[in-house]
């Protein structure tokens, strides 16, 4: 076992060390992973603004946590970041704490491999990305990171166990999630009116999307096993 391997799984290990036998920490997990789950924006806002002054650094570390436990929607953050801190400030923060996350799921796959990945987003999520990396090769993140559809996470996570060198998927995660970050950013802080409501058709733009994305791949694999017949 590499030196790497070591010290992931003893830096884990603390952390289970943490959560299991600190009450504080423990109940502040849970809360936050109940908060998130809930998939209101409001409940969002109120924890957040809860810490007042220290509100930029919970919500740093609640970015990163929601990126470890995938698939926690990391998106309420950033549009609670943005009503909170305003538009461009709450962008900047979602930013950088998006990419922490991405980067702390990068070495967790690489320095622990697929099967302590796959216990974290399930086997069967993660063969579906092997698919994106096949398509696109190294174009992937940059694409996964443009498609709202895909999981921000799972694609981290995967690159993670390709040969893919840390500097090369950083710079394209920067880069492709920047624009989804500024536009749920500029929505987060002008939430109300039409704002609110173009935020709601893109939504289900998004979710159209995701139909017709399942339709197509559907079709494309019956179509190929007719083909192959």
């Amino acid at each position: 076992m590499k030196k790497s391997q070591i010290f992931t799984l003893l830096a884990i290990f603390i952390c289970l060390l943490i959560y299991f036998f600190i009450p504080s920490i423990n109940t502040w997990i849970n809360k936050s992973v109940a908060v998130l789950s809930s998939l209101s924006i409001e409940k969002v806002i109120e924890f957040l603004r809860s810490y007042g002054k220290t509100a930029a650094i919970v919500s740093f570390v609640l970015m990163v946590l929601a990126a470890v436990l995938a698939p926690i929607p990391q998106f309420l953050i950033t549009l609670s970041n943005a009503a909170i801190f305003g538009w461009i400030g709450g962008a900047a923060l979602s930013w950088t704490s998006a990419m922490a996350g991405a980067a702390l799921c990068f070495f967790i796959a690489k320095y622990l491999g697929r099967d302590a990945v796959e216990k974290i987003v399930s086997k069967k999520v993660l063969d579906s990305s092997d698919a994106y990396f096949a398509r696109y090769g190294e174009h992937t993140i940059l694409v996964c990171r443009l498609l709202p559809f895909v999981s921000f996470d799972l694609i981290s996570y995967a690159a993670g166990l390709t040969n893919m060198k840390f500097k090369s998927f950083f710079i394209a995660t920067g880069i492709g999630q920047l624009p989804a970050t500024l536009v749920y950013s500029y929505f987060g802080g002008n939430f109300s009116g039409g704002a609110k409501l173009i935020f709601i058709s893109l939504m289900l733009l998004f979710a159209i999307s995701i139909i017709i994305y399942i339709a197509k791949s559907i079709y494309e694999k019956k179509y190929n096993k007719t083909s192959n017949n």
